[in-house]
């Protein structure tokens, strides 16, 4: 008797068991196995202006990684998590991160590829970015990468930079926001990026309210540039 009430029990309960262990391992969905990016921020080798110009080493890195955010196909580090990470190592002097140290923050992020980079600007305001790309797993320079061209044209040579980066990478193909475009054609779009890397800087510092009104004044300049008015939103939500 006991051995048949266990036998029918046993039917009753064993589907709803295997429906209560199923259900945590269906939440969990699958594993997101996308190749992960982080980018440093760049080194200020200007060489005039040095001061002035050095805002661009964080502001440098932002347009980089909204560049290539926009490929679905990779996953992107957001600078909102590297700064606390810089912050804690005590490596918000880019000057200081070497390679092995690359390696082991893109480790810390999940970051399989680190792109380390520098930018020099000369008196007749050509600029240059340099862009090398540590692999974490290997620790070894799988791509380096440079660009040229005027610092009035900052953008366009940013999104060149992306493009051949994911092509050397071999990472999915990289399209193009059509948003992007017109900012790049924006005249002004050198004021405009200058103003938000001295709002990143202003944000690093505590500083919202100067942080907003940078943003603001370079929306102004650059309205198509998305990015921008994100970071307005994410600072004013009543906005």
């Amino acid at each position: 008797m006991l051995t048949q009430l266990a036998g029918r029990w046993t039917r009753r309960l064993l589907p709803a068991l295997l429906t209560t262990v199923a259900l945590p391992l269906a939440a969990q969905g699958t594993p997101d196995t996308r190749p992960t990016i982080a980018v440093l921020y760049f080194t200020n080798s200007a060489l005039v202006d040095f001061a002035s110009y050095a805002p661009l080493s964080k502001g440098m890195a932002e347009m980089l990684i909204n560049e290539i955010a926009q490929n679905q196909a990779i996953r992107v580090v957001e600078r909102d998590r590297l700064q606390p990470l810089l912050e804690e190592q005590n490596l918000q002097n880019t000057d200081r991160v070497d390679k092995e140290t690359a390696v082991k923050l893109g480790k810390t992020l999940g970051a399989r590829h680190m792109l380390m980079g520098s930018f020099v600007i000369d008196p007749n305001q050509n600029l240059r970015i340099d862009v090398r790309a540590v692999n974490t797993e290997t620790s070894a320079i799988e791509f380096v990468q440079t660009v040229n061209g005027k610092a009035d044209k900052m953008l366009d040579l940013v999104i060149e930079l992306g493009t051949k980066l994911n092509a050397g990478l071999k990472l999915p193909a990289l399209k193009t926001a059509s948003a992007t475009v017109p900012a790049a054609k924006n005249p002004n779009q050198f004021k405009a990026l200058m103003a938000m890397s001295q709002a990143l800087d202003a944000e690093d510092r505590g500083d919202k309210d100067e942080a907003a009104t940078l943003y603001r004044a370079a929306v102004a300049l650059a309205p198509d540039y998305k990015p921008l008015q994100a970071r307005v939103a994410m600072l004013s939500p009543n906005e």
